[in-house]
């Protein structure tokens, strides 16, 4: 596998503290520098792995000068390095080293044969969208932050429900009572909103999604609203609110505190093996071929 001109430095970013990477990791390096490629790791990575010889960057120094980065890790681990990525648009691909992977969606057994299919020019490319969102009191902006997931307005734990006023485009939606509210992403539409009720968007909808958690008037159903929307809620009471974007930045919100979220101009770029499908992802991540058996068991169905 030649050394292909549209990759030639690869960055490799990998999960903190995780048992037995380190073979995996060699078996990648030793991959990429006999086809020819300059391998730069991200310099947290370098300092966990501790390897002899290994060039090292920050993160924007790897957005300058990386032309792909893979990330060996969980999709938490994906998430913090395509918030960072995002403005400089460096193509992302995912070994899973953690639990679900839908953005970290490469096997680590099939990983050797998958990137040289990626780096073969036999990938699929894959554009995500990501949410940007800032917190205004008294007309001063306190906070800002890139969700590739999503952005959450909630209570602290054991405060009661928090009240929140929410607005679409300038027009008044309603003023909710609830544990609180998600906006998420079609890429956040499988993580916390997807347990909070939220639908399910194919990563290619042009779409926000609105999900309450917990609310307290069962009415308040979750909605998809276009992606050209510009989303206002308010905090009209409760206790030690706060805002987060990806569960990895928080800000402590006060009474009458706003926060403006609309899509982000950056997008982000996954590459996936040639045939790779969302539909597969799910299937296998969220047991669609599973069935109980008459024995109890589960099948896989075909």
């Amino acid at each position: 596998m030649p050394a292909n001109d549209k990759h030639k430095t690869i960055a490799l970013a990998v999960r903190h503290n995780t048992a037995g990477i380190e073979e995996p990791v060699r078996s990648v390096i030793g991959f990429l520098e006999q086809a020819g490629y300059r391998i730069v790791l991200e310099d947290d990575t370098a300092a966990h792995l501790g390897l002899p010889g290994m060039e090292a960057l920050s993160i924007e120094a790897i957005g300058l000068q990386a032309d792909l980065m893979i990330v060996m890790g969980g999709d938490g681990t994906m998430l913090g390095i395509a918030r960072q990525l995002a403005p400089f648009d460096v193509p992302l691909v995912g070994i899973n080293q953690g639990r679900l992977g839908f953005m970290t969606d490469i096997p680590i057994e099939r990983m050797l044969p998958a990137l040289g299919e990626i780096l073969g020019g036999q990938a699929f490319e894959e554009k995500r969208t990501l949410l940007e969102a800032r917190v205004v009191r008294d007309g001063a902006v306190i906070a800002s932050g890139l969700a590739v997931n999503d952005v959450v307005v909630a209570r602290g734990a054991g405060a009661g429900m928090v009240e929140l006023k929410v607005s679409v485009d300038e027009r008044f939606m309603y003023n909710q009572r609830s544990d609180g509210l998600i906006i998420a992403t079609p890429t956040g539409s499988t993580a916390y909103a997807l347990s909070a009720g939220g639908p399910l968007m194919h990563p290619t909808l042009n779409g926000i999604g609105m999900v309450p958690i917990a609310p307290h008037a069962l009415s308040n159903r979750p909605i998809v609203l276009p992606d050209s929307s510009h989303i206002v809620i308010e905090v009209v009471s409760g206790r030690d609110v706060s805002v987060n974007f990806d569960m990895q930045t928080f800000a402590s919100l006060a009474h009458g505190d706003q926060i403006l979220i609309q899509r982000s101009p950056d997008t982000i770029t996954f590459l996936h093996p040639e045939g790779w499908s969302y539909y597969d992802t799910l299937r296998e991540k969220l047991h669609w071929n599973e069935y109980p058996s008459v024995e109890g068991k589960l099948t896989k169905g075909y």
